[in-house]
């Protein structure tokens, strides 16, 4: 099945922008009377006969559509990014592919980067939804202080963990979350959290997590998270 994506569309008429309507009509040569699939990122699936291929601008007629249920457990990543953009990138398409639903950009004490473009990172979320057919697009949200992400009351209700090296801990995160719950997981740069930062995630009732044995990249710690709380659910 080939997915398209258009924000805000709904029955009964859909009409698809540029981007999606050039690939429609250029690449997949689709032509008017044929079905196509769209979602609008929000759990609607809608199955589609095409009015009108336009490269610029498809018109679309809803023919059936398809509410799919949220998940029973939610994941909130907080992860510093990386010095390379392309590091983050890579990392945010695996573990939308993967599936998660909330990503935050995290400001330490070490981090190697206090800015990061966030249109791209949407685009590559898109991509990779159409891609491995998911229906949700994650959330995605601009750089925070670690200390507002600390002091916030939205994760009152979340189990809430930070990885961070230490040869000492053996907390693995596949053995103490709970399944079909809230998550919030923080992950540093890769001069890792400050031990101040960390002393300040503990007295904010984080716990501390290790990801596994091995020395992680920031991107791959990120990318190991997300598949041991997905693991966990399945």
């Amino acid at each position: 099945m080939q997915l398209f994506f258009q924000e805000n569309s709904k029955p009964p008429l859909i009409n698809l922008e540029a981007d999606e309507s050039k690939h429609l009509c250029r690449v997949l040569r689709k032509k008017q009377g044929d079905k196509v699939f769209v979602t609008n990122g929000d759990g609607s699936l809608y199955e589609c006969v095409i009015l009108e291929a336009n490269p610029k601008k498809t018109s679309l007629k809803v023919i059936h559509t398809t509410e799919v249920p949220e998940e029973n457990f939610h994941i909130h990543l907080a992860i510093a990014p990386t010095k390379s953009p392309d590091r983050m990138e890579w990392m945010v398409e695996k573990i939308t592919e993967i599936g998660f639903h909330e990503l935050t950009l995290l400001e330490t004490m070490n981090s190697e980067r206090s800015y990061l473009k966030t249109d791209r990172l949407e685009k590559k979320m898109i991509s990779a939804c159409k891609q491995s057919l998911k229906y949700r697009i994650p959330s995605l949200h601009p750089i925070s202080k670690l200390d507002e992400i600390l002091d916030s009351k939205d994760f009152e209700d979340y189990q809430k963990f930070i990885a961070y090296v230490d040869e000492n801990h053996d907390h693995h995160l596949f053995d103490i979350a709970i399944p079909n719950e809230k998550y919030l997981i923080l992950i540093g740069p890769e001069g890792d959290f400050d031990p101040i930062e960390i002393q300040k995630a503990f007295d904010a009732g984080f716990k501390p997590v290790s990801l596994g044995n091995a020395r992680l990249r920031t991107e791959t710690a990120g990318l190991a998270a997300i598949q041991m709380l997905q693991t966990l659910n399945r």
